[in-house]
Parts: C-alpha cells; structure tokens; sequence
C-alpha cells in the first residue's frame, strides 16, 4: 500500500526543520508516525553483508536482510533497522536488490541516497551503542525506519521521533544524506525519548546542538575516506551548491548568523540552529580548546569571549559529559543557564568535582559568556 504523503505541518512534540539554513523558509516536518512503517522486525532471517555505493558515504559495507533470494535493506544486527524509498510504489516495504550491491554512487540510481542512509544509520546505532550502551533511539533495540526521496526538491531533513525522512535538495540532485546529517536526525529522536528539549527558543538552540554534537561524533567514529572527520556541520550535503558546511563548530559566527557568544535574547534568534551556535562553540572549546588547531588537514581557530586560554579534555570526554547531561539533567524547560549547570553535576558525576574536566566545563562555558 502506498503511504500518504506527510502534510507539511508543524507537530507538537516533533523536530522540526531540523538543517533548516540561514535565508531559507523550511517546511516543517512530517507528522509523527506519517512515514513508512517502523523498521521491520525479524530474527528468522539471515544477516547478510552487502556492498553500497553512496552518493555522499561512497563505496561503503551495508548489512542487509535475505529473504526469499531478495536481499532487503533492513539490518537484523542493528534492531531492523530498514531504509525506503518514499515514492516506491509500497514505502512500507524496504528497499530490494538482486545482489546485494546497492547504488552506484550517482542519483541515477535511486538507491545511492539510501546507502548513504542506512550506512549512516547504522554507524549512529553503532556509536550509541557503543559508547553509552543505549541500544536504538529508545534503548529498545528497535531500529528507526530511514526515508528517502522524501518529497519534491526537498532541501531538508526531518525526525519523527522513530525514524528521520530525507530530501533530494533544491534541484532533486543534492540529497541531504551525508553522514553527519543522518546522525544528527538519530539523535533529534534520542532528544525527543529522553530530555525533550524544546524546539524553539534556547532549548530549540540546545536541541540542534546536542544533534550537531552527536552528529560530529558519529563522523569521527565512522572515519571513511568519503568524509574525513571534522567541526564542520553539513558540508557534505551541499545545500549551497558550493560544498560550503551548514554551520562552523570552532566559530560559529563563520556561517554569518549564528553568534559565537551568548548574549541575552539568543532565544529570539529566527532559526534555532542559529542559537545551536553557543553550545556548539562551547563543545568545540570543552574537546579541542581555544586558538589555531590543524584537524585531519582542515583549519580552525576558535575564539574566547574573554580572551583567557581553553585547554581542551577530547571529544570522547565532551561527549560522554554531553550525554550524561542530556539523559540525566536536561528537560524541555533547560536553557543556557541550565545546560551550563547540567554538565557541570554531568562531570562532576563522571569525573569529580575536582577533576580537570569539571574545571574546563566551567571555564569552557565561561569563555562562551554563559555563567
């Protein structure tokens, strides 16, 4: 049976817009539930490994489900985790191949996109599970349902809180699958089983960050030569057409909207992935610190509010601090204020009061101008 196509409304509750950029009106995203069918479950048939070829992953290892000598895109490793097209004829039912090579690295074939998506996908699942011991969004073991070909010259992506739908940009030829973006839509929906924050406002700025966070995190985790690991948000996707990134994590300011320090009023900003800018800067300063840093050959040079010296702890540091705020200290009412107080009990819980990570919390967000 053939889904409906979403009403481009705004949902209580659900992400919206979620890599909406500076001097475009996004629609807002699909209703919760309005996509295919939540991920397949199945234990009875065969994992298998594939290969893909993405548009932005590129030739990348896929695990893939056989049934009936037709290989599925669905992960029985990763909880059914399964990918679809959503103009398929039934986008119910996952994506199939013949021989388990998928895409061919172009959008001629309208399987490249959904290799980016499940190979993404999968390497979220993997860095959650990993890391935090969370199994799926909802600590479950079920896997989302990956969309897309979402809509027409869709230049955006969007979570429903089980699963994320993803467009084919402005011209139908720039799908918005790369890496970082697929991880980032994963943990809007882990924000939305956990702290809830909120979508507007500076919890709306929170919420795009700790995505924007977890996203960077699965990137440098993943590693593939397709996409070198770094601060840079989006630069994959390609919205502009000139391969620039969504957003900057060492100087936000860089994209010319978002600010790099806290100021009162960030909460009013037009798009909160503007607002995203503190926290990420912020997370930026916690893992890498302040000043010049040469990263996997890209350049950064992140600035202080008050001039003083960052030392940075590591990302893997940051994240865990990031995470243990979001799951045990933010809710729908945490602001700037909050966050700072948040990740302080986070590592303090961690690594002690005393410990040099509390410390560079501190001084981090200090030198963002939240105190």
């Amino acid at each position: 049976m053939m889904r409906k196509k979403p009403a481009l409304v705004a949902v209580a509750g659900v992400a919206a817009a979620l890599i909406a950029v500076q001097g475009a009106a996004a629609a807002a995203a699909p209703p919760h539930g309005s996509g295919p069918a939540k991920a397949a479950r199945t234990t009875a048939s065969p994992a298998r490994t594939g290969v893909g070829h993405g548009v932005r992953v590129g030739t990348v290892p896929l695990t893939t489900r056989e049934h009936n000598g037709t290989y599925e895109l669905i992960d029985p490793t990763r909880g059914g985790l399964s990918t679809h097209d959503f103009f398929a004829a039934d986008n119910e039912k996952p994506l199939t191949d013949r021989d388990n090579v998928w895409g061919d690295g172009t959008m001629k074939s309208r399987q490249s996109a959904a290799v980016d998506a499940h190979f993404a996908a999968g390497q979220a699942w993997d860095y959650f599970k990993n890391t935090f011991g969370r199994s799926g969004i909802h600590g479950d073991g079920k896997g989302p349902a990956m969309t897309v070909h979402y809509g027409r010259n869709q230049a955006d992506a969007y979570s429903d809180g089980d699963g994320a739908f993803f467009g084919d940009g402005k011209d139908g030829k720039n799908p918005v699958t790369a890496l970082d973006v697929v991880a980032h839509e994963y943990t809007h929906s882990i924000n939305q089983a956990t702290a809830r924050l909120a979508s507007s406002g500076e919890g709306g700025g929170l919420n795009e960050a700790t995505s924007d966070i977890f996203g960077t995190m699965v990137e440098f985790r993943a590693d593939i030569p397709a996409d070198t690991p770094d601060y840079l948000i989006g630069e994959k996707a390609n919205y502009y057409g000139d391969g620039k990134p969504l957003r900057y994590m060492d100087r936000p300011s860089r994209d010319g909207k978002s600010p790099d320090f806290y100021q009162p009023g960030i909460g009013r900003l037009d798009n909160s992935h503007h607002a995203a800018g503190v926290a990420n800067h912020f997370f930026y300063l916690l893992s890498e610190g302040s000043g010049k840093k040469v990263i996997n050959g890209t350049t950064y040079n992140s600035p202080t509010y008050d001039g003083a010296k960052v030392t940075g702890i590591g990302r893997d540091k940051a994240a865990r601090i990031w995470y243990k705020a979001l799951t045990t200290q933010f809710s729908s009412a945490t602001d700037y204020k909050g966050a700072r107080a948040g990740t302080l009990k986070a590592a303090a819980a961690l690594y002690g009061k005393g410990s040099t990570a509390y410390r560079t919390v501190a001084k981090a967000w200090t030198a963002v101008h939240v105190g």
